[in-house]
């Protein structure tokens, strides 16, 4: 009970905390206004922004201006909203998925996100660390982007890999302009008839959400073609998404057993001694257990409507922080390769991402 009641109070803010609290949450509600104004002003012309990618953008504006000469009384409330704030974001994330949505795309979405998650997270480690010598925060944090859900899994990661705040921004940017790259791209290759030979109308649905990174994107990618490609897009993304809990406990394990190497000097650490040394992402299996609570327990439409909005605030809360700690002597410190290293998974999304899918449903087509 006496360790229930320090994580209670680990997550509630005090006075000290309120000032720069208040400051990221007025940058978050204008970020959160001017993506929605943007997309009424131009009719929903401007794409691949997002109040999160905006959120990033204005924090690292001011962050490199106005923010150094007053952070003394803002950075506690900041690295709140960075910490304890980001964490609750991800948790409640789960009251916009319920596994009934698994069920309309069937196993095939389901074995296609797997193998597309785990193959783009490994691949992406070996070329970041091994070819192109990438930093192994920023590979992670990448690797996570690209596999799994953005924007959102590179800050979920965030506490789990203990990234610098530059890092997480250069993450970040890879999968906003390359999931945007393949926002435009897919629905493109599926109208000139480049993808038909091998996917059906139905099967570009399950790529799209298997491969492209971000939430928003696979909807403007998948509604392109139909509404009905859209909702399967969607729905197989959303699988994606429900992957991050384990991931998250898979990845701080692996990372407990680097530390173990290190500190051990080639004495192989027990697998019981690295299980207590595992920090247990508890904000993603609470996230799973939200999923759970929303797929069983009647809600209402507008509370659903109340916790969704509620998270879009706390997730940009977040990002605005990260970028007011980001500076842009650290961004230009990582160089070319982080870029170089987020193309290569691009790539690999589009052309392996792709033979994936084609194989798996050539395989349960003959089922």
């Amino acid at each position: 009970m006496h360790a229930l009641a320090q994580t209670v109070d680990h997550y509630c803010p005090t006075n000290r905390h309120l000032a720069g609290l208040v400051v990221v949450l007025v940058g978050s509600l204008f970020c959160l206004w001017l993506n929605t104004s943007l997309d009424t002003w131009t009719a929903g012309r401007v794409v691949g922004l997002s109040s999160l990618t905006l959120a990033i953008l204005l924090g690292m504006v001011l962050g490199n201006t106005v923010y150094p000469s007053v952070s003394d009384r803002l950075s506690v409330g900041v690295g709140f909203a960075k910490g304890q704030i980001l964490r609750l974001a991800i948790m409640f994330y789960g009251f916009k998925l319920t596994l009934t949505q698994v069920s309309g795309v069937g196993m095939p979405a389901i074995m296609i996100d797997a193998l597309v998650l785990t193959s783009t997270f490994l691949l992406t480690y070996w070329l970041g660390t091994r070819w192109l010598k990438v930093d192994r925060q920023t590979t992670l944090l990448i690797g996570s982007g690209a596999s799994i859900c953005g924007a959102a899994a590179v800050i979920a990661a965030e506490p789990v890999i203990k990234a610098e705040a530059h890092k997480v921004t250069i993450a970040v940017a890879t999968v906003v302009v390359f999931g945007t790259v393949a926002m435009l791209l897919y629905p493109l290759l599926h109208h000139i008839g480049w993808l038909r030979p091998w996917l059906s109308t139905e099967q570009y649905g399950i790529y799209t959400g298997s491969t492209i990174h971000e939430v928003a994107q696979v909807v403007v990618a998948g509604n392109a073609i139909s509404t009905e490609v859209g909702d399967t897009a969607v729905v197989t993304k959303m699988i994606r998404v429900m992957m991050l809990a384990p991931f998250l406990l898979i990845l701080s394990f692996a990372l407990t057993k680097s530390k173990s190497d290190d500190t051990d000097h080639h004495e192989r650490s027990s697998i019981v001694k690295r299980l207590k040394e595992v920090q247990v992402p508890w904000f993603a299996f609470i996230f799973i257990a939200i999923v759970l609570l929303h797929t069983w327990v009647p809600m209402s439409a507008g509370f659903e409507r109340s916790m969704v909005i509620l998270d879009d605030v706390l997730l940009t809360m977040a990002m605005f922080a990260l970028g007011l700690t980001t500076h842009l002597s650290a961004i230009k410190q990582a160089g070319i390769k982080p870029l170089i290293l987020g193309a290569t998974m691009f790539v690999w999304l589009i052309v392996g991402g792709g033979l994936i899918n084609v194989a798996v449903s050539l395989m349960y087509s003959r089922f």
